[in-house]
């Protein structure tokens, strides 16, 4: 039987940030959050963590070229969450729907983990990024091709050529 395709609940937010150390101070000294290990991205930023044992990162600041739009500066507002991270189980049969609905993605595996992701665009342009326990799925890892892999702060949305889903 394929594996049934589920959304399990949300996996974190991503900030894009100007100023990593005064966004820190602001979520760490004033929301009590407290660091987790983040793998290196080759930029600058921080996952932070519920503060109890075993506490669930739900926040991934970053900084740096990512973080920076076409202008050379941080979005602010709204605008400044990259994406919306949900975990999830089912990879491969996620991607048989992307394709199935002729919607575009990109894959990634993050450095030293068993997380594999899949990274797709709402109508609205808001980016998803799925994430799965590579551990527990069965088939390929992630596609890391060319035009494939996810880079991070490259857009791969564009409105005029996004499917019509009804």
């Amino acid at each position: 039987m394929p594996d049934t395709p589920l959304v399990a609940g949300l996996f974190h937010v991503a900030v894009k940030t100007a100023d990593l150390a005064a966004t820190l101070a602001f979520y760490k000294g004033v929301l009590g959050l407290a660091d987790a290990h983040r793998p290196d991205f080759g930029y600058p930023g921080a996952w932070l963590a519920v503060p109890l044992p075993g506490g669930q990162a739900l926040l991934h600041v970053y900084a740096g070229g990512p973080a920076l739009g076409p202008e050379g500066r941080a979005p602010l507002g709204t605008a400044a969450i990259d994406h919306v991270s949900l975990a999830c189980r089912g990879y491969h049969a996620f991607v048989a729907r992307f394709r199935e609905a002729g919607l575009d993605w990109r894959e990634f595996l993050v450095p030293g983990t068993t997380l594999w992701q899949l990274f797709v665009y709402d109508p609205s342009g808001v980016q998803l990024e799925l994430t799965f326990d590579g551990a527990s799925e069965a088939g390929t890892p992630p596609d890391l091709s060319e035009g494939r892999r996810y880079v991070a702060g490259a857009s791969f949305f564009d409105p005029r050529t996004y499917p019509k889903l009804s």
